[in-house]
């Protein structure tokens, strides 16, 4: 089996890449570049590949609320030329999505199935969806990924550009740190959503899956919780999300239920406060 991962260097495909069993391909922007949707036919159909897993995007939330025309192009128009060119090859596609497809339902308080309609309510999650529905267009076949909240060790967001490695940095430098405590959704392990995306694969699923850790949180109690578990005690107070004209709105409420995925039968995804702890025990970055 010969699988090609897109974004192989960020926090979920570098996490991919050492779980697949067969021969990967890591790829980066240099060989199938989303922006640039004329080559891709071409550069798909040159890699002989079995299975083709994108995790690349274009997942800058507030700039994209101003660079609409590059959110599309890489989310939506991007991965229509990709789903393409993958049916035309024979080639298995996988796909990743957000959490940020859903947002609209103001008083939602249950989390999100893969049946419930969709309602972003910003560019970014706009586009992810604009790419589901281009994807299931052009790939039938495709399976689709929605997970939420990512943070790893490995990657770029290995090296400080995840939420918790900024907290902690903020902590350490004895930054006061304010954090919304009104946005509730499930941040997500990348090496559990890789497993669980290897479970998929294996067995051979389509269509769409919600896939994160589980239980829920704010981003103030997640902060809360691995200054705890660090015996941190910095200045952390919550604060509410702000309507600064240019910034993205976030959901209130974007849980995902993974209850699609555990009928499969396949490995439990821990709870986000296990996870989290794993995390930072395992991390050779936070034994300072």
């Amino acid at each position: 089996m010969r699988f090609g991962v897109l974004g192989a260097a960020g926090q979920l495909g570098s996490e991919i890449c050492l779980l697949l069993p067969g021969e990967v391909v890591p790829l980066s922007r240099a060989e199938i570049d989303l922006t640039q949707h004329e080559p891709i036919p071409k550069a798909v159909a040159a890699l002989g590949l079995d299975i083709l897993i994108n995790c690349a995007a274009y997942n800058f939330v507030d700039r994209a609320e101003t660079e609409q025309d590059t959110a599309f192009a890489v989310n939506a128009w991007g991965v229509k030329a990709l789903a393409r060119a993958c049916h035309r090859e024979g080639v298995r596609l996988v796909h990743f999505s957000t959490d940020y497809v859903f947002g609209l339902d103001a008083a939602r308080s249950t989390p999100y199935t893969e049946s419930d309609l969709p309602g972003p309510l910003n560019v970014y999650g706009l586009s992810k969806l604009a790419g589901e529905y281009l994807a299931r267009a052009e790939c039938p076949n495709v399976l689709i990924i929605r997970t939420c909240g990512l943070y790893g060790s490995r990657g770029r967001g290995g090296k400080g550009a995840n939420f918790v490695k900024t907290m902690l940095r903020k902590a350490r430098e004895g930054t006061p740190i304010r954090v919304v405590n009104d946005q509730r959704c499930t941040p997500s392990l990348a090496v559990d959503v890789a497993k669980a995306t290897a479970g998929l694969i294996g067995c051979e699923a389509e269509g769409t899956y919600h896939v994160t850790n589980g239980g829920n949180c704010t981003w103030h109690e997640l902060a809360r919780e691995l200054f705890c578990i660090c015996g941190l005690k910095p200045n952390l107070t919550s604060t509410v999300s702000g309507s600064n004209s240019g910034i993205a709105q976030r959901p209130g409420f974007s849980v995902l239920s993974s209850q699609k995925f555990a009928s499969l039968g396949l490995i439990t995804l821990r709870d986000w406060r296990e996870a989290l702890a794993s995390y930072l025990s395992d991390d050779e970055a936070f034994r300072e």
